[in-house]
């Protein structure tokens, strides 16, 4: 991962996403009050990935928004494609620094490297903080018990994983329910179609990075309506 980094350029429905939310909201905060907030965004950006991933690409901005009144965000994409590889790009702390990575990237045909996704995490929790990571992926095609030691790996470091599912497939399902468990995290099937919902996922990822669960639950109350609102009244 770290040899590879300075070569990147500049259905589900309500209860679903109200599980999730109310799984977040009562994650820990993991993050020292008044620091700048920082999120991993892995995504698979393999050949089946292309929709989701030009969809990511405009949603992203809303992230910088939210957060931007809670110390701000520094966010490291790090994606997988083709054949082994695996990259990941500096910390930036603007959607026009983002968007210009993850526009420059193209999805190509190739199995899934998640356990790559995880072992670069790991090294980076250990040098500096890493308030969560996110992962939006499809598809587990590896050797799930060696993909769970490095998660649990990961929670012990204090770096929740939020897993956004997309399609119905029952082993990824499976496996990564595994990843959400084992690092405190939360896992969420989604709706490819939907792009409101994945918005409002990453918001509150984002959000939760920046300021913690308390941080949370303003959001919430601010947004008003929708999945969000749904779990804020149930926060103690």
């Amino acid at each position: 991962m770290t040899d590879n980094r300075d070569k990147l350029p500049g259905k589900a429905g309500n209860a679903d996403v109200s599980a999730f939310l109310d799984k977040l909201a009562r994650t820990p905060a993991v993050h020292t009050p008044q620091a700048c907030g920082r999120l991993m965004f892995a995504m698979d950006a393999t050949a089946s990935r292309g929709p989701t991933w030009d969809r990511a690409c405009h949603i992203q901005s809303e992230m910088f928004t939210e957060t931007a009144g809670l110390g701000g965000l520094e966010v490291q994409l790090v994606f997988f494609r083709g054949f082994g590889e695996c990259k990941s790009s500096p910390w930036v702390s603007s959607s026009d620094q983002l968007v210009r990575r993850m526009t420059a990237v193209d999805c190509l045909g190739g199995q899934t490297q998640i356990g790559k996704v995880l072992k670069h995490a790991i090294g980076q929790a250990r040098d500096r903080r890493v308030n969560a990571l996110v992962y939006v992926g499809d598809a587990m095609e590896e050797d799930v018990d060696a993909l769970c030691h490095r998660a649990g790996e990961l929670g012990l470091l204090g770096v929740p994983m939020f897993v956004f599912h997309e399609g119905g497939d029952p082993i990824a399902a499976q496996a990564f329910r595994q990843f959400a468990r084992l690092t405190g995290g939360a896992y969420c099937p989604f709706d490819a179609a939907s792009a409101s919902q994945l918005r409002e996922l990453l918001n509150a990822v984002a959000v939760f990075a920046a300021g913690g669960r308390r941080a949370l639950v303003d959001y919430g109350k601010r947004s008003g309506g929708g999945a969000v609102a749904q779990i804020t009244s149930q926060v103690k």
